[in-house]
């Protein structure tokens, strides 16, 4: 990957994560935050990973919801970033951050329950 698709991608990741902060509200669908944008080779299509923290019907009404304004949030990015084409923006919910931290929910639960050890 190029440094300027780096420079790109992280560019995208701020002004994305600012414009859902802006227009989405918590207590509709959770809390919303951009873990990762992907732009493709030709900067015409991005994928973007959000992590939603919320309840299951939060979650669900959050992939709805950033479907339906996909269009209205890729031209707010192309007005705020000055780039030759504002790629097509593809929105995933991304349940890494979740399934992460439920690891770590079973290591601790396994550490407490571990007996101790003869010294």
């Amino acid at each position: 990957m190029s440094v300027r698709t780096e420079r790109i991608e992280e560019l995208l990741l701020r002004e994305l994560s600012e414009i859902i902060r802006r227009e989405f509200s918590v207590t509709e669908v959770g809390l919303l935050n951009i873990n990762r944008v992907k732009v493709a080779r030709d900067l015409q299509q991005a994928l973007v990973f959000v992590g939603c923290i919320g309840s299951t019907g939060q979650k669900k009404k959050a992939a709805i919801q950033l479907e339906e304004r996909r269009k209205d949030i890729q031209a707010d990015l192309g007005r705020s970033v000055v780039l030759r084409f504002t790629p097509v923006l593809k929105f995933l919910i991304d349940e890494s951050v979740e399934k992460g931290n439920r690891v770590l929910q079973i290591l601790n639960e396994l550490e407490e329950t571990k007996p101790p050890a003869d010294a």
